[in-house]
This record gives structure tokens, sequence and C-alpha cells, in this order.
């Protein structure tokens, strides 16, 4: 499969290539690490700094998954970004500690939620072995160069029985079966890492990582792939509209036609999705095995 970036609206098309064994889909010739920042910038981070900061019930729904396998100690968020998880998790009988890349970012999680934020990448951190009851990654994972060695650090963290919870977007959904090179999930070249359920315990298991637990939900992103899709149609027919990275809010017709959209079209993509694969986002809790 090839696709350019959407969410920006270049043209470079970037290709996917997959393991046959464990599944794994990964980009062909990613950017260098040097290179990488002019992917992501402002926009993008105020984009997803957006959806996580309006999701009180997503975060809601992520301390009841760690609750049911530990109620306290220390905890470290992999990709904290602005702190919104960990904020979530304020008051509660915890130790806060997480890593970012952006200094920005790691200012504003440690002004938001007191936790003690490393600044930088994952493998610079120098926490001590079994340091954590419990280590969280969410929407990360498939955004790193060696995903082993995460791991690898991840299981040298971790105290024994301690858990990982880890989310990533699923690339044998439903949607990305039938958006193709449009699903919003693809994320090309910032994703440079697509897995399914097969290709995530694969790599659990080669650090020494036993399941817990390991399920997809639903977590569907039609509107911004039909987004992807119709941007490409009506330039077909001479009319370019700025790319979803730079989009304005939508004008008061403007909600009114998404709104007519979400019980129709949208409506209709959705249930096809579902006929044809399974949800988009893999939810998977991973376990240090215990003192031998």
């Amino acid at each position: 499969m090839e696709g350019p970036d959407r969410f920006k609206g270049n043209v470079l098309l970037h290709r996917l290539v997959r393991c046959p064994g464990c599944r794994l889909v990964w980009l062909e010739n990613p950017p260098q690490p040097a290179e990488m920042g002019k992917h992501y910038g402002p926009t993008y981070d105020r984009f997803i700094g957006r959806a996580g900061d309006s999701s009180d019930q997503r975060w809601r729904s992520r301390r009841e998954t760690i609750r049911s396998y530990k109620s306290s100690g220390k905890i470290l968020d992999l990709g904290c970004s602005s702190g919104s998880f960990l904020e979530a998790l304020k008051g509660q009988p915890w130790e806060l500690f997480g890593v970012e890349m952006s200094p920005k970012a790691a200012a504003q999680a440690i002004a938001r939620s007191g936790a003690n934020v490393f600044v930088g990448d994952i493998l610079d951190a120098t926490f001590e072995p079994a340091s954590f009851d419990a280590i969280t990654c969410f929407d990360v994972l498939e955004h790193v160069y060696e995903p082993r060695k995460v791991m690898a650090k991840v299981r040298h963290w971790l105290k024994p029985n301690g858990i990982f919870y880890t989310l990533v977007p699923n690339i044998e959904s439903g949607e990305a079966r039938l958006y193709g090179s449009y699903w919003y999930a693809l994320e090309l070249p910032r994703h440079l890492l697509h897995f399914c359920p097969t290709s995530l315990k694969y790599l659990a298991d080669s650090v020494g990582l036993q399941v817990a637990s390991l399920e997809v939900h639903r977590n569907s992103a039609v509107e911004y792939s039909f987004r992807y899709l119709s941007d490409t149609l009506l330039s077909q027919v001479g009319i370019l509209r700025k790319p979803l990275a730079d989009a304005d809010a939508p004008s008061i017709p403007g909600r009114v036609v998404r709104k007519a959209l979400r019980w129709t079209v949208f409506a209709v993509c959705y249930h096809v999705a579902r006929m044809m694969g399974p949800g988009e986002s893999i939810h998977a809790v991973f376990q240090a095995p215990g003192p031998s």
C-alpha cells in the first residue's frame, strides 16, 4: 500500500510493507529521526491536544482498566504529552511519572499533574529497574523507531507482576480495510508501525511480557477518513480545500451539513466497516512475570 500525508496535504508517497510471519506493517524508508520533526509541528500538536483534553470519559475508562489490576503505586505514562491522563490520576494513590519528547508539553504536564517527567526519548530515560507498578503508553508505540527496544525497557522498568497498558490502532480493522490509504489512523509518515493483535502479542512475547488482556474496540474515524476521500474527489474537479491540519473551524452551515452527514453517509460507512472487520483500536494489558 502507498499513500501520502493527507493530514498535511503533502503529495510525497510513502510505502507500507508487511511481515508475513508476525503480521507487523511498517513504513519503508521512513524519514530519519532528525527530519521527523517537520512532519509534526504546532498544527499537529494542537489537533492532538484538543482530542486529549476533551476526553474525560476516555480517561475514566482507562483508570478503571488499570484499577482492575493495580490500585496504587508508581505509574509511568510514556509519551504523556501535556499531561491530561496524568492529571486525571492526580490526587489518587499514585506516584506519577512521565516521559515526553517536547519540552513545552512536558512543562505543561508537570504543571497540570505534578508528575516527575523525563524530557527526551523513551530509550534515553534512566529509571531504575523494577521501579513501576504500572506503565501506560497510549497512541505512542506506533510512532517509535525501535519498538522491541522500547518494550524491553518497559519490561526492565516493571516490578514483578507489574502491568503495561497500551493502545494502538488496528491495521486489520474494518475501517482500515474499507478506506485503504485514506484511513485516518495511517497517519503517514508519523506512524512508523501498524499493529494488529497478532503482531502486538508477538512483540510482547519477545521481551517476556505475558498477555493479561488483548481486545479490539471500536474507535471510528469515519469523519476524518471521509474528509480525506472527499478532498481527493473534489480536487479532481478543480475544488481545492485546505488540508485537515490547516482547516478552519466549521461555520454554522458547515456544522449543519456535518450533522446531516453523521445521520446518513457516515452512519452507512460505520456499519459497512463493522461488517468488513473488527474494531479500530487495540487495547492490550501485558504483565511482567511474578517473583520466581
